[in-house]
């Protein structure tokens, strides 16, 4: 059963992470409907890290293209990739943001913003903002013409993100879309984007709970880990491929009704 428990971790955590519905609001009332213990925050954040090795691998030609650079010095030409200093500057705010509330909002884990109530409400305003998102119009910008100030922006939506039921991906596919990015490249962004952010959160998580090792089961968690990365990489390959054609539409109707029938279950 404890295999069972975290193969569903991973699922979950795998599927939802990068389709824009909040992995952690899904993890927790997902967990709850089915009877299984609320993973938390610690063991959320470390089978996160199946997650960014999906990234990796779906997305290695982009993060470690040197071609046009020199060769002899590819650590420097992983450095000036403009792409690779995109996802720093985006990632800025999130480590800002999360380091106040870490270091001066000891009990945020415990915190009204973690209750069912302010996941439900949180989704149904985020299916608004993913719902503006979609209409907005003007989406010339993409990966090769964006500017840093674009990262910049999309780094603060993703800040939001802390906020459980706000959605890393979906706060950042739609911040792009309100700035003027495609929908493809907009979706590859946030997948990039994601690589720093939720590797910090898992090692902050690690480091937190580091006087816990002996109570984690880590033959199970590693089947977590296994299981999040293939479900990740399903989850990266259907958006990618999903919103470039379809927008975020189906998003915004599912994660309304998913706010309403947590209102409705309370």
């Amino acid at each position: 059963m404890e295999f069972l428990k975290y193969i569903f971790y991973g699922i979950i955590q795998g599927l939802t992470e990068f389709i824009p519905v909040s992995s952690t609001a899904h993890l927790k009332i997902i967990s709850l409907f089915f009877g299984i213990n609320d993973p938390g925050s610690s063991v959320s954040a470390i089978i996160q890290i199946g997650s960014v090795f999906a990234i990796f691998w779906y997305f290695r030609k982009s993060i470690f293209n040197f071609k046009n650079t020199n060769s002899r010095k590819p650590r420097y030409s992983f450095l000036l990739n403009k792409l690779n200093k995109s996802i720093f500057i985006g990632t800025i705010p999130i480590v800002f943001i999360g380091g106040i509330i870490k270091l001066f909002v000891p009990g945020y884990s415990d915190s009204f913003l973690r209750s069912n109530v302010s996941i439900a409400l949180v989704s149904i305003l985020m299916s608004l903002v993913m719902l503006f998102a979609d209409i907005s119009t003007n989406k010339s910008i993409n990966l090769s013409n964006h500017k840093y100030l674009n990262s910049l922006y999309i780094g603060i939506a993703q800040a939001f993100a802390i906020f459980p039921g706000v959605s890393r991906s979906g706060s950042t596919i739609s911040m792009a879309l309100l700035s003027g990015w495609n929908r493809k490249d907009a979706a590859k962004f946030s997948f990039l984007l994601g690589i720093p952010s939720i590797s910090l959160a898992a090692f902050v998580e690690l480091f937190s709970a580091v006087n816990q090792f002996s109570a984690f089961p880590f033959l199970p968690l590693s089947v977590g880990l296994i299981t999040t990365f293939f479900s990740s990489l399903l989850a990266i390959d259907f958006l990618i491929k999903y919103v470039s054609s379809n927008g975020l539409k189906i998003f915004v109707y599912y994660r309304l009704v998913f706010g309403i029938l947590i209102l409705f279950n309370l």
